[in-house]
């Protein structure tokens, strides 16, 4: 049995029918933005191994702070303990977010991180009296993860957990904001539709412990940019009902929207924030949950006195020193000028496929480029071509989309959209 037969026979991959895999390419090794397959072809990866690569992979920065570590502490306990790693990390962290946002809970991944987030607005919520506010705000079109309390705010009727939802626990859906991200703002909130989050609190604020959302960019529930002046809105009706305000930043962190934060964008801090992915910048499973003070001591006061939650894995060594070289790279702030060259680039590279008919639309922001399409698209034909094409995408619904590293190169990069653009004609 070849190694690919023993895969389809007996490994499952992610939103894959066993009993119809699909194509799949075996991949031996990866360097900066390429794949290379068993056969000696070599792939770009646009998609950033879903979004997280964002200087390359195997960065030498990146695996020899891994290789030292090993050598010296590959895992020890953080209950009661505590190391240098998570330390000099959790300091470069406090550094680049937002001031107030310094309390850090680290967690395995990215979908863990949105449920401390939950756990930790609830908590929060019972310790100050409001024991009735165990529930949650969101806005449609959303995606959070696949975990269980992640998938209750996820988009319940188009998102990819729709089938769950009469297991799930009910949250409140507000539509999505519909003014676009170059739109532009109107003041009235009937016409932003502001007024439904309004509504919603007025009535049902008492119930609901946060607002939980993906700032500015939703990622895998549509890739849609929406107006930053939205997110103002929503803090502010937040705070006059006593709501915590979550972003959920683990696609659009560490410099994906072309600022470090999307929340920079709107200039607005949450209550907590979620990353991951691009933290580790790819080379390892890593998540942080952050807060405020508040709402770390105001947990404190708790029943319980303490935050309930305590990952196994939790500020793991190893992923620790691949943060800290992470964001050591983008320290020198050389990414946003390579961010802002690929957004140049891809706008004008993909403006041709606007005139395509199947296209809906044609988006680009930072390092995220996006061809919408009329109707869905079949991602193994994307599969299928990556060989021929150089060019690993990995469309979802009705979206061919990429994330490029920022390491690329242009004239890679213009193979990426030539591909994009190639594969829209195809669906047209």
């Amino acid at each position: 049995m070849t190694p690919l037969e023993f895969d389809a026979n007996h490994l499952w991959h992610p939103y894959t029918n066993v009993a119809k895999p699909g194509p799949m390419h075996l991949i031996t090794e990866a360097e900066g933005v390429w794949l290379t397959r068993d056969d000696g072809t070599r792939m770009i990866d646009a998609m950033s191994s879903w979004w997280c690569t964002i200087h390359g992979h195997r960065n030498s920065v990146i695996t020899e702070a891994v290789k030292q570590q090993i050598d010296q502490m590959p895992h020890v306990m953080f209950g009661g303990l505590t190391h240098n790693p998570a330390i000099e990390l959790g300091k470069k962290m406090i550094d680049l977010l937002p001031d107030g946002l310094d309390r850090i809970f680290y967690c395995d991944s990215g979908s863990v991180s949105v449920e401390v987030a939950m756990k930790m607005a609830v908590q929060y919520q019972i310790a100050q009296g409001h024991t009735g506010k165990v529930e949650f705000a969101t806005i449609s079109g959303g995606y959070h993860g696949d975990t269980w309390k992640a998938m209750s705010v996820c988009d319940p009727v188009n998102g990819m957990h729709g089938l769950f939802r009469g297991a799930l626990s009910i949250q409140h859906f507000l539509p999505r904001p519909h003014v676009r991200l170059n739109d532009e703002w109107p003041q009235d909130s009937q016409v932003n539709g502001l007024a439904a989050l309004e509504q919603l609190l007025a009535e049902k604020g008492d119930q609901i412990a946060a607002l939980i959302l993906e700032p500015i960019v939703q990622g895998a529930g549509g890739m849609y940019f929406y107006h930053p002046a939205w997110l103002k809105g929503a803090k502010a009706l937040c705070e006059a009902h006593n709501v915590l305000l979550i972003f959920d930043e683990i696609a659009t962190g560490f410099g994906r929207t072309g600022s470090l934060f999307a929340m920079d964008l709107a200039e607005v801090t949450p209550d907590i924030v979620c990353l991951g992915k691009a933290l580790t910048g790819g080379h390892i499973s890593f998540a942080a949950t952050v807060t405020s003070k508040a709402v770390a001591h105001g947990i404190g006061e708790s029943e319980a006195g303490v935050f309930m939650h305590g990952p196994t894995y939790m500020a793991n060594p190893l992923a620790c020193a691949a943060g800290i070289a992470s964001l050591s790279l983008l320290e020198d702030g050389q990414w946003q000028g390579r961010v802002a060259q690929i957004q140049t680039q891809m706008q004008t590279e993909l403006e041709p496929a606007r005139g395509l008919p199947g296209v809906a639309d044609v988006r680009v922001l930072g390092a995220i480029g996006v061809i919408e399409m009329h109707d869905w698209v079949d991602p193994s034909v994307a599969h299928q071509l990556a060989p021929e094409t150089g060019v690993w995408l990995r469309p979802f619904a009705r979206n061919i989309y990429c994330m490029p590293p920022f390491v690329i190169s242009p004239d890679e990069l213009s193979r990426v959209t030539s591909a994009m653009v190639s594969l829209a004609g195809l669906r047209s």
